[in-house]
């Protein structure tokens, strides 16, 4: 099963670094552009709003097809955009570059989990999504520090690096994945549960989770400033140490899934996530102290989504695209208002960055509220669907 993984892991790790990385090289890009850099941060603003919106409609559209198919067509669409963002020379031509680009990345995430949510059986789903997701856990550890090291002569490389890993990565599912068909269903079956209030609640706790997470992380920067003595290299190693713990929390979130209730794994980590956020100003008085805390935020931020996947999964195995698809939109819209409410608490009510550790350890305790009820209120586990059989790869 490895082998039809890793080209999935790899794509997901090409979409986190894309994800990523533009902001470090935001500088290099709006002088090379000649807008101002707050115009180029739009870059990244509109990248995540179109890959929040676009991703369930994507996978709606793309639901019948086979797995292997929808994987092509959005890893296609990415490795183009990437490659006209590269060779850009305007802000508009960037601009719209950036927004075909994040089609594809949305698809591609929904399609690779869906993907290993397809050909694991049942007993293995959660680790083969956390092998997945780790992709993209992977791109917040390297992926970031990487990307902005390679940029930094001429940003236009670390596109280019971008797209030549989306292209490994066909060439990979070209030749390591078969033909992976859902379980048959009518578009009307796939969007069906929809109109499931569980669904929504799911992707409520999910969406706040995130919220949580980026009130602080937007403005890790400001608020680690006084523990880093303003010092780049030190930040780096925070940073690399709280995606680290990330991609460790994945992993064990894959294990814990396996054997355990999803719903049930999901209530630790929100709890530690929450500590480890109200205790922000404490925990990073020195720089040693912050490292730890860093790492043990990462782990407990990186186990939330795999649970939250293993359940939407189970809800319709049919609908896995579409419900996938609005997994990852409900994450990137945490992330775009836990840096808006992140900002707005500076600005309007003169809290400090390192202070940003009590808003948004209440955002996630009001996830964990929420989390709860939803497990209160569940009806009795139905037997799990079992996923469709690959079918023989094509010559």
């Amino acid at each position: 099963m490895l082998k039809r993984l890793l080209p999935l892991a790899l794509a997901t790790f090409a979409v986190g670094t894309d994800s990523y990385v533009i902001a470090g090289l935001l500088p290099a890009i709006a002088t090379d552009l000649r807008v101002s850099t707050p115009a180029a941060g739009q870059l990244v603003t509109v990248f995540a709003l179109v890959m929040a919106v676009s991703a369930p409609v994507m996978g709606a559209i793309t639901s019948g097809l086979d797995r292997r198919s929808a994987l092509l067509i959005a890893l296609s669409v990415f490795v183009v955009g990437n490659a006209v963002t590269a060779v850009g020379t305007s802000y508009e031509v960037v601009m719209f570059a950036r927004v075909v680009t994040a089609v594809g990345a949305g698809m591609i995430n929904s399609a690779a989990s869906s993907t290993a949510g397809a050909i694991a059986p049942p007993e293995r789903r959660g680790s083969a999504l956390a092998f997945v997701l780790g992709g993209l856990t992977l791109a917040t550890a390297l992926g970031l520090p990487l990307g902005t090291l390679i940029g930094r002569s001429d940003w236009h490389v670390t596109l280019w690096a971008v797209a030549g890993v989306g292209l490994v990565a066909i060439v990979g599912i070209v030749v390591g994945l078969p033909k992976v068909t859902l379980p048959a269903a009518s578009l009307g079956d796939r969007l069906r549960p929809l109109k499931q209030g569980r669904v929504l609640s799911l992707l409520a706790v999910t969406a706040l989770a995130f919220v949580g997470a980026y009130i602080l992380y937007t403005y890790i920067a400001p608020a680690l400033k006084d523990a880093t003595d303003g010092s780049e290299s030190l930040f780096t190693i925070v940073l690399l140490a709280w995606g680290l713990g990330i991609l460790a929390g994945n992993i064990i979130a894959g294990r814990l899934v396996d054997r355990h209730d999803p719903a049930r794994v999901l209530t630790a980590p929100l709890v530690i996530a929450a500590a480890a956020l109200a205790l922000t100003s404490v925990a990073t008085s020195t720089y040693a102290s912050t490292l730890v805390w860093a790492a043990v935020w990462g782990v407990a931020l990186g186990i939330v989504v795999v649970p939250q996947q293993h359940r939407l999964i189970a809800l319709s195995p049919a609908a896995a695209p579409v419900l996938l698809g609005l997994n990852s939109s409900a994450i990137y819209i945490g992330i775009a208002l836990g840096g808006g409410l992140g900002g707005l608490a500076q600005e309007s009510f003169g809290i400090a960055p390192r202070s940003l550790g009590l808003p948004a350890a209440a955002v996630t305790t009001l996830a964990l509220l929420y989390h709860l009820t939803t497990v209160r209120r569940r009806p009795a586990a139905a037997p799990q669907p079992t996923p469709s059989t690959p079918e023989p790869a094509e010559a």
